[in-house]
């Protein structure tokens, strides 16, 4: 059987954690060109007509894990502690 092709497609899924206003209605992810990206999506309203739309952002999603940009604590440690 052959293997689906997903490049140049993506898909939308309500947001079923969406806490806050700022928060995406609507995630999912993207292939564009072969690179994978998150998507999310807002429902707007334009202010001038009413008329409803989709407001977009995407990040590439990465390999590896996300690093936090916050220090890392380090503990001292005493060398002439007796034990």
């Amino acid at each position: 059987m052959a293997e689906y092709d997903n490049t140049n497609r993506g898909s939308l899924f309500k947001n079923t954690k969406k806490e806050e206003d700022r928060h995406p209605d609507y995630n999912g992810s993207i292939n564009v060109e072969g690179t994978e990206y998150w998507l999310n999506a807002w429902i707007k309203e334009s202010k001038k007509d009413g008329t409803k739309f989709f407001s977009l952002s995407i990040k590439e999603k990465q390999d590896s894990p996300r690093q936090s940009s916050a220090p890392t604590r380090k503990t001292k440690v005493d060398d002439d502690l007796p034990f």
